[in-house]
This record gives structure tokens, sequence and C-alpha cells, in this order.
């Protein structure tokens, strides 16, 4: 920190190394040019507000106050246009004389006065104001302007000593803190003037305050020699603008060594916690390292406690030999005067004079010297050492936020991390050693592999001590901070180690290291405070804030180790999945010897919509899909590799798991009716190739992986794919996306690898938003809007009616079992509710209460296929009828299968599934309906489900 202040520029380094910590360099005025200050120097004043505060300091009487207000407020506000300013006069009172009259005891302005803060407003009330001021402070102002209301306080008091009313310009962020340091600075103004005035309004028959105090010492000082003090005194007060302690403490030291004739006088600086006296300026020297022992130290601890002054022959050989150390020089004379806060009464400094001129005694006179001095400047000493410790916390926690950063560039090692926290630790504290111990919850004990001299070999043994032993184990134990001022005379340090290796441990500060749920994680244990006799409660507060920092980075960086195993793991087993998947080159070739079967071989039928897919072998399946691939003109546009289009179709179809319904087939089948619709519905013309292609491959992609289970399940029971995708919603389709990207990652399986960038970015966007369109949620979200498309008229130009288009179809592929057969339908049915009712069954188990379809006790199978195809299946086919006339027949034949579960419900007299798990007997009804003629005859085109081919390529 560095502070130019009138006539020299004191300038403050704290370099990070210990050897020149607190080192004082002071710069004469032709120096002032010097390079620009460093980051840890920014918050010097301005020049501003350097002469705002000297301006402050200068003042002795109110006149010259009031000025010095008025123009401290126009040199830091130069949009300043009028300053109106108030004194307290008597307790409540508040006068000016510009012109002279009195702020009204009730309003607007003194509800903010009695607010004792500082406020910005568009204006004040005219009638509580001067004429002379109404026309830059009334209200309202114009939205340039601003109303200033700058209670000055006296802080020991709680009140407003003055007020300034100022009309200006809105005030910057640099405004406002130019105005802080200048309030501050003004309320001792303030308080000093006011000092001054009570101090010479005496009534010339009844003796002064310091004739009554010399009587009371039986001191024989003349109004002569008080006059000459106070002058002296005042002199002294204008030049104590400083906001450095210990260039403030030279200039007061200097007047006590001209005062009491004393060759060296210093000020010992009583710590906050009362255990610590420490010095920082010695005569005319600022010590490079300040100098603290205990409070207890020979008999000025009696000298805080009581109050009274002590002289040479009041201390023992032993103190006197140590304050010659430190000086520098034999001592023959000592003074040592209490200096007490006005504020708290409390003992803040012992003030010290030594070896007076002439080889005499410090007299009475010399003590009063002292405490007249300190009667005027203890106020302005106790609020810069405020100031000074204000910044040093400033320091301090911008180092914190630096051994922050620097803890969490070490998250990837613990042993590296520990290391950092003890360097830091130890740099913070000015500790001499550092330990730091992670609590093994398992063994109950506290590890330690890194010490202050590095990290032990992995040939070497880890050190461990109990949790609940010694030091560090009472503080993992109480969570509490310890610190210890002897460690000789505690009864948890053991001195064995001390003992063995010549070491001498003087103080101890222990404190826990706790994780986000304030749970012990570690203990560190600082040994030896190197610049004091022992830690204080600033070290313990500091260690308090630096622990946070230890225990989150502590805590992420194990946690981090567990997130890189588990992507070990996640990664071997993706390996393995990917082992199993894997695709031979001779199943590549097998598949590929013969070449790409015509779609008319498969079946005469095979392209139309009553074809039903699952007719067809599984083993023949790869072919039909190459064949669907050719016949739509996507392998010789795209330029798709053969190997790689064979390679990709069987991985994808080793990527299905084989539940009851959600297995290759219903892929398979989904596929095939994507193909229906590209050669009945003349899709070409409503969609780009792109997005075909798009369709076609998200079908074969679009359930890959899939358990069984739906979306709710995996929630519910907090599965591994809910913890990746349940914050996204749509669980197990962002997973089917994922397994499809994954396969299209793998080598020699990527059918898009000659696209352009632009061109496979878009694909894959395009099967993402199809693959998560199969999630009928979606589907219900957009409905509304898919109705209205088709209300006003598709508009194949447009990208949102295509993206919307591209869902419906994707959602009509899913559920296209639905337009086959009264047969292929009533078998899907099974097949779905055995697969519903397998989860019924592990929701039952979990604890959970299944819904109705999943619960094979509860289900009434036709109710619920019938609700199901009246809200969901019919709307659907409806709806694509509307937009593609060829599709009616689509609807009609899901509208048939609606009928004919109404027909046959009354047959079903249970719940869930017959024991036998098949719905065959529904068929007999079937069948004797249609021998009567009841659903007309279309043996030629329906080819039943998969039983019914027993192998072969259909009827």
């Amino acid at each position: 920190m560095g502070q130019a202040c009138g006539h020299a520029l004191l300038c403050r380094s704290q370099p990070p190394s210990s050897e020149i910590r607190g080192q004082q360099v002071f710069l004469r005025p032709e120096e002032s040019s010097a390079p620009a200050p460093t980051s840890r120097q920014s918050a010097v004043p301005s020049e501003q507000l350097q002469d705002a505060l000297l301006r402050l300091a200068a003042v002795v009487d109110a006149r010259s106050l009031r000025a010095a207000l008025q123009d401290s407020i126009r040199e830091l506000l130069p949009s300043t246009e009028c300053v109106c300013l108030y004194m307290l006069e008597g307790d409540s009172r508040l006068l000016s004389d510009d012109p002279p009259h009195e702020l009204p005891p009730e309003g607007k302005i003194r509800s903010i006065v009695d607010q004792l803060k500082r406020c910005q407003c568009a204006g004040l009330p005219l009638p509580e104001l001067p004429e002379k001021y109404r026309i830059c402070l009334a209200a309202p102002l114009p939205a340039h302007k601003r109303a200033l209301v700058i209670p000055i306080l006296n802080q020991e008091r709680h009140k407003a000593i003055a007020v300034l009313l100022v009309g200006c310009n809105p005030l910057s962020d640099q405004d406002e803190l130019h105005l802080n340091t200048m309030e501050k600075h003004a309320s001792v103004a303030c308080i000093r003037v006011q000092a001054v005035q009570t101090s010479y309004q005496r009534p010339p028959l009844s003796p002064s305050p310091i004739q009554s105090h010399n009587a009371l010492l039986h001191l024989n000082v003349s109004d002569q020699d008080y006059c000459e003090l106070d002058r002296n005194i005042l002199q002294l007060c204008g030049e104590l603008f400083d906001l450095d302690a210990a260039s403030l403490q030279l200039k007061v030291i200097n007047y006590l060594q001209q005062q009491t004739q004393s060759q060296c006088c210093c000020l010992l600086l009583v710590s906050e916690d009362n255990h610590q006296l420490f010095c920082q300026v010695v005569g005319d020297k600022v010590l490079e390292e300040e100098i603290s022992f205990p409070l207890m130290f020979g008999r000025f601890g009696q000298v805080v406690e009581k109050k009274k002054s002590i002289s040479l022959q009041d201390i023992s050989a032993e103190e006197r030999r140590q304050l010659s150390s430190m000086l520098g020089c034999e001592i023959s004379s000592m003074l040592c005067v209490p200096v007490a806060s006005r504020a708290t009464g409390q003992v803040v400094a012992l003030a010290c004079a030594f070896n007076k001129q002439g080889g005499q005694r410090h007299t009475e006179a010399d003590e009063h010297a002292i405490q007249h001095c300190f009667c005027y400047t203890s106020t302005v000493l106790t609020s810069t050492l405020a100031f000074q410790k204000e910044q040093k916390l400033k320091v301090e926690c911008q180092a914190l936020l630096q051994v922050a950063k620097n803890l969490f560039t070490h998250l990837d090692d613990v042993s590296v991390l520990l290391q950092e926290i003890i360097v830091e630790a130890r740099n913070l504290s000015d500790a001499e050693i550092c330990s730091v111990f992670l609590l093994d919850r398992v063994s109950h004990e506290l590890v330690a592999k890194v010490f202050d001299g590095g990290v032990v070999s992995d040939e070497e043994k880890e050190f461990r001590i109990p949790a609940d032993q010694g030091i560090a184990g009472h503080v993992a134990t109480t969570g509490q901070i310890l610190n210890i001022k002897d460690a000789y005379s505690h009864p948890l340090f053991y001195r064995g180690v001390d003992d063995s290796t010549g070491f001498r441990t003087r103080n101890i500060l222990c404190f826990p290291i706790k994780d986000e749920n304030n749970e012990v994680i570690g203990v560190a244990e600082l040994v030896n405070k190197m610049n004091g006799p022992w830690f204080n409660r600033f070290d313990e507060d500091l260690a308090t804030a630096f622990s946070i920092y230890c225990g989150i980075s502590i805590a992420h960086s194990l946690l981090y180790k567990r997130v890189h195993e588990a992507q070990f793991r996640s990664h071997l087993a993706n390996e393995m999945m990917m082992y199993h998947m894997k695709v031979s080159e001779e199943e590549v070739s097998k598949l590929l010897v013969v070449g790409i079967e015509p779609v008319m071989e498969i079946h005469p039928c095979f392209a139309e919509f009553t074809y039903t897919p699952r007719s067809l072998p599984d083993d023949t399946t790869p072919m039909c899909i190459l064949s669907m691939f050719e016949d739509m003109g996507f392998i010789n546009t795209y330029k798709i590799d053969m190997h790689t289009l064979a390679r990709f179709c069987l991985m994808v179809k080793k990527g299905y798991r084989d539940p009851p319904y959600h297995n290759w087939m219903h892929a398979f089948s989904v596929t095939h009716f994507c193909y229906l619709l590209y050669k009945n519905l003349g899709l070409s013309n409503y969609l780009e190739d792109i997005e075909i292609l798009a369709l076609f491959v998200s079908c074969m992609c679009h359930d890959l992986d899939h358990r069984g289970t739906n979306n709710s399940f995996q929630v519910a029971s907090q599965s591994v794919l809910a913890a990746l995708y349940s914050s996204e919603g749509s669980v197990m389709e962002r997973h089917h996306f994922a397994q499809a990207i994954a396969i299209l990652n793998t080598f020699g399986c990527n059918i898009f690898e000659k696209f352009s960038r632009k061109d496979y970015q878009r694909m894959l966007d395009l099967i993402r938003d199809i693959i998560l369109a199969t999630d009928l949620a979606h589907h219900l979200r957009i409905f509304k809007d898919l109705q209205k498309m088709a209300d006003d008229g598709y508009n194949p130009k447009s990208r949102t009616h295509r993206s919307m288009l591209l869902c419906l179809l994707m959602t009509s592929c899913d559920l296209s079992d639905q337009t086959k057969g009264w047969k292929t339908t009533r078998k899907i049915a099974e097949l779905i509710y055995k697969e519903f009712f397998s989860q019924g069954d592990l929701e039952k188990a979990m604890g959970n209460r299944p819904s109705e379809m999943m619960d094979r006790e509860k289900a009434y199978i036709p109710e619920l296929q019938i609700s199901f195809m009246e809200h969901i299946a019919m709307p659907i086919y409806k709806l694509l009828s509307e937009l593609f006339p060829g599709a009616t027949e689509l609807y009609e034949r899901v509208a048939a299968n609606r009928e004919q579960w109404t027909k046959v419900s009354h047959k079903f007299t249970i719940r869930g599934l017959p024991s036998n798990n098949s719905l065959d007997f529904l068929d007999r009804e079937y069948e004797l309906l249609q021998s009567q003629g009841a659903f007309g005859s279309d043996d030629q085109c329906l080819n039943g489900c998969l039983e019914d081919a027993e192998g072969g390529r259909g009827q």
C-alpha cells in the first residue's frame, strides 16, 4: 500500500518473502514520479482526495472547518452546484450560517439524517430548504442531477455532528469511495474542533480543566506553558493526515521526544485480544519486522490493567536488559504511560520515553505532556490502526483468493494438493512447520503422507496416528480449533519427538478441515509462530477461513479422483460392450456375398401398408435393411460404402437387448413402416432427402439398448441413466441417441463419413430431434401445433413445418403395429403387456405402487387398449390422413382394430394376462367373425406374426 502525504510519500511494501516483511521505504518529493504503482498499490488516493484530507487535517476552528468541508466537496465532486453545511449545536440542533437558519427538526431531510447514512435522491422537499438552495436541491431535479444528504458522524455517540446538502451529478463508484474516505476524516476534524472549542470555553473565575488537572497531579504548569502545549499539539494534529499507522507513529513519537527531551520514544500497541504488545516504530526508525512480546511481560501488563504509569525503577533487571536489546542502547531512565481509547476507555497502547537528556529522570511534567498529547491524538491513532487493520484484512483476503486459485489448480492429485496446502498455510501464518492429516474413517486414524519436506515415496510407509489421541486427535474429534501458546505445558503434547530430534516446539495452532457438510475430513497443525511469541486471534481467524478452502479443495480432489476412476471404469465397460457388439469381417462379408437383394424378391407385397414385417425371420432383417437403403436411393445419393453400411446395420441389430417388445424386431418394423411412408405417400414432395435419410436411420436406432422400462421407472429407481439425463427429460430417448452416436463413432461404422462438416452436423441434429420425438410426452406437447399445421396447410419451405412433420412421421412409425391386421395387433398387445407387467413387478419390489397398466393384478387389457387407440393412435393417423390422403387406409385399419377390441372385450373376464401369457383365445372370435364376412378377406397381403412364418419368407 502506498500513500502520498503532504511533503513526503510513504510507500509500504509487503513482499511475500518473510525476510523483508514490513520493510519501509521513504520517498522524497522529487521521487514521487516513480514508476506506476503495482496492483497492491492500486488503493492510492487521487490527488484531489489527498488535498481534501490535508485541508481537513489542518483545521482548528469552526470557521475553517466549514470552509474546508465545502471546499473538499467541490474538490472531490467537480459537478457540485451548491453545498449547504449544518453543524451540531447542543444535543440536536443543526445550524447553518449561510444563510443563518436551522434544519427543521422534522421532515424528510431530518429523517434521512437520523438514518446515519449517506443518501442520494432526485430532490429534497422545497419547504425544508432555504431559498438560496432550492434551485439545485428541491425536487423534482432533472434526470442528470442529484441531491446528496451527507451526515458526518460521531461513531462514539452514534449521531450526526454535521450535515452536508450537496447538489451535483449522480455519483460514480470512484466518487462513492472518495466520499467514504472524506467522511471519516471529516468526522475526526469535527471532533477535534469541538474538543478545541470546549477546552477554550472555560469561565474566567473558575479553574480551567487543565489547571484542575494540574492541581490533582500537583504539577506546576502555568497557563503560558499550557498555551505553548496547545500550539504545539495543534500543529501536530494538523500533520496527522497519514493513512499509514507507522508514519503517524513517527510524527507522534518525534513530538514526544521533543516535549519530554528524551533520546528515544516508542509506542507499544496492545493487540485486540489483549494478549500481546507489539512495536512497529522505535525512535525515528520503522522496524523491518514488528517486535511482539506477551502482554504479561514484566510490569507492562500491570500498566494496561491498572492504567497507571511506571518508571525505570519499577521494572526488573531482566526486563531492563530486554528493553535495552530492543532499543539497541543502554537505558538510564524510562517513563511508560498508558494511552486509553476515548471510545471504550480501554488501554490501546503504552507510550514509552527513554533516556532523558542530561542524565535526568523523567518528571511528572513529562507524564503530563504525554497525556496531553494523546488527549488529542489517541482517536486519530486508533482510527488509523483500524484502517490499517482493514487494509491488512484486504490484503489477506486477496491472499486467500490467490490461495484458493492455487489449491484448485491441483485437484487432480491429492498428494500435490496437500503439499500446496502446507506451503500456503505456512506462508499465511508465518509458521515454522506445517503438517496435514486426512481422516480415515474406516480405520479411525489420521493419515499423513505429505510432510513439510515433501511427499513420502511409495516404498516408505505413511504416518498414521489414532484419530482420538494427541492434539491433532483432539481437534479431529471435537472439530474445534486449538491454539496452544506453550506446547510443553499442555497435557496433550508429547515431548518425545522433540527430545529425540532436538527440535523445540514452542506453540501450536491446530485447526480442523471440514467438507461442505461440516464433517471433519482432516486436520492441519501449524508449529512455532516465527514473528511473534505465539499464534494470535488473527491467525485463528485466518486459519478458519483457510480451512474452508482446504476442505472444499480436498473434498473436490477426492471427488475428482472418484470421477476419474468412474470414467475409467465406464470406458472399460464401454470397450467391453463394444467388443461383444463388435461385428467381424466374416459377418460383413457373409451379408454382402450375394449382393443386395431387390425388395420385390423379399415379398411381392413388401412395399404395401398391409405387409407385416414381423413375418420375416430375424436373420434376414439386415439384408432387408440394405434392400430398403438401396431402393430409396440413399447408397448412390450419399455414396455410402457398402461394407460400412453392412457393419453399421449389424452393429445396430446387436445394440438391442431382448425385452418382450422393445427389441430389434420392433426397430425393424418401425424402419419398414418408414420405408412404406416413403414409397406410398411421396415424402420427397414434403421433405428434403437428408431429412428422409435422418428419419430412416432414426427409426433403426430409436430404441437402442432399451431395458424394457420407461422413463418414470428410470427416475424412480435413480438409475445411472436417470443420473445422466433426468435433468434434461426424456431419459431413455437421450440414451438411445447416445448409443446411436457411439455406434457411428465406432471404427468402420460411420455411414455419414463422406458428408461435409455442415451436413454431418445437421444429420446428427436431425437424428437427435427425431429420436427425442418418440417420447409420447413430447408428442402430446406439440399435438396442437401439428393440428394447426394441418388446418392451415403444410408448407414444405417452412423449416418449422418440416421439423414438426418429421416428429409426426416418427411417432406414426413407432406405433405402426396398430395399422396391421388384428392378429398382429393382438400379438403386439401381448408383448407390450408382458413388458409392462415385468416393470410393475420391479416397482412393487422397490416398494412403489405401479400405475394400473403396469400392474398385472389391476390392468384390464381391452379397456386399456381401447383407451390408447382412441386417445393416442387414432388421432395420430387421423392427422396423418389429413396431411396425406393416401394414409386414409391406415386410420381405417386402426379404427377397425379398435372396434375388434370392443367386440372381444366380453370374452376378457380377467385382469392382466392369462396364466399362459397368451391372448390367442381372442383370435377364435375374430376368425369366426371373419368367416361370416365381417372383415372381408385380406389373405393375400396379411402375413401374420412371427410365429406364423415358421422360418419362411412370408406366405
